[in-house]
């Protein structure tokens, strides 16, 4: 059973609406034990090294994965399932 369960977004200032992973400045982050904002290259820092630690919306949800991109910016995203878009984008921004 993953640790923690991120159920809300921050994006990057004059980004509110944005669908653009890149865009998210920060994770809110629910375990058994610890809540808070996490920013994602902390994120995706840790998930390097505890795969499968972080779910999207619920505790089976899907897994949270480390990216970067092109430019070497840290990210991250869900595992790719049957929604049209990625669910961290469908979380509550904050």
């Amino acid at each position: 059973m993953p640790k923690y369960v991120a159920t809300a977004i921050r994006m990057r200032m004059g980004c509110f609406n944005s669908d653009n992973l890149l865009e998210i400045d920060q994770l809110y982050l629910e375990s058994a034990t610890d809540i808070g904002w996490y920013k994602k290259e902390a994120i995706h820092n840790w998930l390097k090294n505890n795969p499968g630690e972080i779910t999207s919306k619920s505790s089976c949800g899907p897994k949270l994965i480390p990216c970067v991109s092109k430019y070497g910016e840290k990210y991250v995203k869900s595992e790719p399932n049957n929604s049209t878009k990625d669910n961290l984008l469908e979380l509550p921004r904050k």
